[in-house]
Order: structure tokens, then sequence, then C-alpha cells
């Protein structure tokens, strides 16, 4: 491994084992939620979902299907811990959990979290006062009519998370749409990279733009810098 930051990055975040007191508040949410049976009228933007119906969910199931396993939450917690950016972008909030892990990483940072479906929205709210959660604010709706909106109200993303549509199209459009606030020290994390050939596809345009200087494929989610000190782009599969 030739490259400090990412040495740093394997050794600091990646490898990390503390049990960090946050892990176990947004555990104890997730357990809530998969036994919560109440159930939610869920409009779905995303990849397989038909937009002109609404569907009823039970919060277990979205608890259990829709969120990011704990792996992997309290992976996107070390590394807002780590890098501590200011501003935290989240496309797709679902219940909240994940967002709970990014916001108890750094109480001082802005989180926006976006969420297509009302009614899970407004459950995710519930979940962030429960948590006492003070600097989250959720935008709802479309992404596609509303993140251009949000990005322009923001001062930077320093980081983002993309997990809210599952297609080729949407997902290179809205990494384009941040990349007019990043900076330097940004991060941005795509979700579910290899989930399909579309997604392979969205994975090898974004990490292969020509701001981004290093990309770091973890199979189900891909991170990606920007760097200046990367003076020649570089690309890392890592086992995880």
């Amino acid at each position: 491994m030739h490259s400090p930051f990412i040495f740093d990055f394997i050794i600091n975040v990646l490898s990390d084992k503390t049990q960090y007191p946050a892990y176990r508040q947004v555990e104890k949410l997730r357990q809530r939620l998969l036994n919560n049976k109440e159930e939610l009228d869920v409009e779905d933007f995303g990849a397989g979902s038909s937009m002109d119906k609404t569907n009823k969910r039970k919060i277990s199931s979205i608890a259990k299907n829709a969120a990011k396993p704990k792996k992997y939450g309290q992976l996107l917690y070390r590394i807002v811990q780590h890098y501590k950016p200011k501003t935290i972008l989240e496309l797709g909030t679902s219940l909240g959990i994940t967002t709970s892990y990014l916001s108890l990483a750094n109480s001082d940072a802005r989180v926006t979290t976006m969420e297509g479906s009302l009614s899970v929205a407004a459950t995710a709210g519930r979940n962030f006062n429960d948590l006492q959660l003070k600097n989250i604010n959720i935008v709802e709706g479309n992404f596609d009519f509303t993140l251009q909106d949000t990005v322009d109200k923001s001062s930077s993303a320093d980081f983002a998370f993309l997990d809210g549509n599952h297609r080729k199209e949407p997902t290179i459009r809205y990494f384009n749409t941040i990349l007019d606030k990043i900076n330097n020290d940004s991060v941005i994390v795509v979700d579910d990279i290899h989930w399909s050939k579309d997604m392979e596809e969205a994975w090898q345009v974004i990490k292969n733009h020509t701001s981004v200087k290093c990309s770091v494929d973890l199979f189900f989610i891909g991170i990606v810098f920007f760097r200046e000190e990367f003076h020649e782009k570089q690309h890392f599969s890592v086992r995880f």
C-alpha cells in the first residue's frame, strides 16, 4: 500500500475495532424498528419502483431490508468521525438509522438528509427526536426536484452518501450535481456499486471522473476522494 493517505484510512478507519457508545444508541433504535409492525404508505422513486402507486410496508420490513447493515453504518460513523466534515449530505434517509450514525459522529456538523417518501421521512424525524439529535435537517420529496436546490443552498459538500436511487443515470446525475460544492477534503460514498450492471457502470463513470483522485472499492460501497496530494489517479479494492 504505497499511499500514506490510504494506509491511514485502512488502519484508522476501516480497521478501527473500537466499540463507540454511539453504536449502542443506534443499534437500540434499529432493534425497536425491527420490532415495529406499524404500516406506512411508502412512495418509492428508486430502481424497481412504480412512482404512480403507493405501497404499504411495515416499519419492521423497511428496517430489515432498506437500512444499511450495522457494519456499514458504523464504517460511515468512523469516516465522519475521522475526517470531521462540517457539512454532510445523505440521499436516502429511510428510517434514519444511517443518518443517526452520521449525526453522532460529528455533532458540530450540519447534516442534510433527503427522503422521497413523506411517511418514511416523518418516521425518521421521530427517531431523531428520540435520540435527541439536533443537527439534522430533513428534505422531503423526489431528489430529481429537491437536490439541486438543496446543493445550491449548501456552503459545501464535505461528505455525501448516495443511497437513494440504484439506477445508473440518476446516480451519475446526483453525483455531478454534488460536484459543484466539493473541495479538496470532500468524501463521497456511493452505495451498492455492484448491485446491478447499471450500478457497476455508474461506479465506473464516477471513479473515472476527472475530479476524482482516488477511489476505494469495498464491494458493497465505493468511496471517492478528491485530494490533490494524489498526483496520479489511484484505485484500490479492499476486502472489508
